[in-house]
């Protein structure tokens, strides 16, 4: 009989769950895959969106292109997990597995910032699409970059989105009669890698940029136009771009899987609490960044230890917590930073890459590469 493998959420780390499963075993495995969207986005895509650089519609991969043997995706929505069953009950159904994987990602909690959900955003597609029609209309003032609080999904981002918000306006001829002000809730951009952070800092102080460390959006006044950050101060704004604070799903915090918000699992094997359950990507405490690529190393190292099990061979443990971040620096230019999480007893250390346009290419490839073996898509 074939072994039941539930997959909660179609990121990153679900996608690549289930096509190593796929891959391993083709349709001597059963691997059902749920998601309440219908279609994936990579994150990085919403700042071109904003940038007027492509469209919401480009961006998207419909998850009916899906088309692996062994795989079968279902569209619906959850509405209780019992960890315990591996039972899932959803909108259209219930599920019932051998194996139950959670990758359903970390929810933005609009609710947590007062004045937010009123305000301008670039995490949400829809938001980003959005400031994509606001931004030719703005002609000159105060721009601010704010972040609401740590974690946040894809720590590198709101770095991007100034220096593009730089170009952006050196393009139309209106720098000059604008300043951009970045507010972030750690002391440096990039803090597992001092030298990615210089090279930030030093870019932001030569475009003019101001840099505010160690400070969090904690109310947005859309009719003042001010922004209040955790120490009081405010900061007064002519188009505000936030990030928004995430948390798990509220599902999983009633199927009693979290703890302090997030899912605990064990770093190395990603395993829960709950026998033949694992958690992966931003759900999860899983020791490395709210990042898709570290969702999807993590989901490699669960893939890895399912099809041994299902071989019966030793499990082996493989959660590398590395990953590749790039970081667009503007002007054309990528630069990079190789993270790793676990192999250093010190803490985390970063291997950074200068800015150049031939990392533009290796960006491109890490799409283009996922969505063909992801959808099918051409490269």
């Amino acid at each position: 009989m074939k072994k039941r493998i539930l997959v909660l959420g179609a990121g990153f780390g679900g996608l690549e769950i289930s096509t190593m499963l796929s891959e391993a075993f083709g349709d001597g495995v059963d691997v059902t895959l749920l998601d309440k969207s219908d279609a994936f986005t990579f994150g990085y895509s919403k700042l071109d969106v904003m940038f007027g650089r492509t469209t919401p519609d480009a961006v998207r991969m419909p998850y009916k292109r899906i088309a692996k043997p062994g795989v079968r995706f279902l569209q619906e929505t959850i509405l209780s997990i019992d960890p315990v069953a591996r039972r899932v009950t959803t909108d259209r159904g219930t599920h019932e597995a051998d194996f139950l994987v959670v990758a359903l990602g970390a929810d933005y909690d609009f609710d947590a910032t007062p004045g937010l959900a009123d305000a301008t955003e670039f995490y949400t597609v829809a938001g980003a699409a959005r400031l994509g029609k606001v931004l030719p209309t703005f002609t000159k003032g105060r721009v601010l970059i704010g972040v609401c609080g740590a974690p946040f999904k894809c720590p590198p981002a709101p770095s991007e989105a100034t220096l593009m918000m730089h170009d952006y306006l050196t393009t139309r001829g209106i720098r000059s009669a604008c300043e951009i002000t970045f507010l972030l809730p750690l002391e440096t951009p990039v803090p597992p890698s001092p030298e990615t952070s210089r090279a930030l800092l030093a870019a932001f102080a030569e475009r003019n940029i101001t840099f505010v460390a160690d400070r969090e959006v904690r109310s947005v006044d859309t009719q003042r136009r001010i922004v209040t950050v955790d120490d009081g101060g405010e900061f007064p704004y002519d188009l505000f771009l936030g990030v928004p604070v995430i948390r798990a799903p509220k599902v999983l915090e009633a199927s009693g899987m979290t703890e302090n918000g997030y899912v605990p699992v064990k770093p190395r094997t990603l395993e829960t609490r709950f026998p033949d359950v694992y958690a992966v990507g931003d759900c999860a405490r899983q020791g490395t960044p709210k990042a898709g690529v570290f969702a999807e190393g993590a989901a490699r190292a669960v893939a890895t230890a399912l099809i041994a099990r299902l071989r019966n061979q030793a499990a082996p443990v493989t959660h590398a917590g590395k990953g590749t971040c790039y970081i667009e620096f503007g002007a054309g230019r990528i630069g990079a930073v190789d993270v790793d999480f676990f192999s250093n007893p010190d803490g985390p250390t970063g291997t950074y890459y200068e800015p150049s346009v031939a990392l533009r290419a290796d960006k491109e490839h890490f799409g283009s590469s996922r969505r063909a073996r992801w959808f099918g898509l051409s490269q």
